[in-house]
């Protein structure tokens, strides 16, 4: 796969800032077919940093209550890469 394929969209939420700051840990939202190799191989060609470890999820979608019914939210893939110390992502 393309790492542009592979790699959708950083989050960043507080959790995940907390998780930069604590251990050098980024989080991305990845493509559903991607492997561990292909985000790593994806994150090292992207951003040009030494990936130590990649951890996946997989968050399933839920039903949320609109005023018009119930609406379906999307299954996500996250991965969450943990990078050399001396290496950082500029996301912003």
């Amino acid at each position: 796969m393309e790492s542009t394929v592979v790699i959708r969209r950083p989050i960043v939420t507080e959790k995940a800032s907390f998780a930069t700051s604590k251990s050098n840990q980024y989080t991305f939202e990845v493509d559903g077919k991607a492997t561990k190799e292909d985000i790593k191989k994806a994150v090292k060609k992207l951003y040009n940093v030494r990936v130590l470890s990649v951890n996946t999820s997989i968050r399933k979608a839920r039903d949320r209550a609109m005023k018009f019914g119930l609406v379906t939210g999307k299954l996500t893939k996250r991965a969450m890469v943990k990078i050399h110390a001396e290496d950082k992502i500029e996301l912003f």
